[in-house]
């Protein structure tokens, strides 16, 4: 009984130190570096740099990114993400990571219902909070205020696209 208990608070402290050293570790690295550590966020990363923005995103900030996640890039239509990741098409695949990002950091409880918010390509991206959802111009996040040393992420689950694309 007494070693139960022992091994209980033991396997909890473990826990905790584990916890608190994987938020520090996420807080030591820039977003494209937290980016880049997540196992969900590899097409992401691919794209920040096929866009020439891993420089910016490693800068000083701070920055808020909405960052979709590899199977909300699979959810474009076929032959989207291909298309976007040519050279030639590096405009539009930076107009359209740029209004992932706002400058600024935006924590979940900085965000309101029905609040605009400027994106860094210029364009407004609307919050809506309902039935325990926070959405993002559509996009449900799904893992908030993960935070990095120049901002913080905050995940979704689509692509959001800028209203003029």
């Amino acid at each position: 009984m007494k070693t139960q208990k022992i091994m209980r608070s033991l396997f909890g402290a473990m826990f905790a130190l584990m916890l608190t050293t994987s938020v520090a570790n996420a807080q030591s690295k820039d977003i494209v570096g937290l980016a880049a550590g997540a196992d969900n966020l590899k097409t992401l990363v691919a794209a920040v740099k096929a866009g020439g923005l891993v420089e910016t995103l490693q800068g000083d900030g701070p920055f808020t990114v909405f960052a979709p996640t590899d199977e909300a890039f699979a959810a474009l239509p076929k032959g989207t993400l291909d298309m976007l990741l040519k050279p030639e098409n590096k405009d539009k695949l930076v107009a359209i990571l740029t209004y992932h990002v706002v400058a600024g950091k935006v924590m979940s409880t900085d965000l309101s219902n029905g609040q605009k918010a400027a994106t860094v390509n210029g364009q407004k991206v609307t919050v809506s909070i309902g039935n325990g959802d926070v959405k993002i111009s559509g996009a449900k996040v799904i893992a908030a205020d993960v935070k990095a040393k120049n901002g913080v992420v905050h995940i979704i689950d689509k692509v959001i696209l800028p209203p003029n694309m």
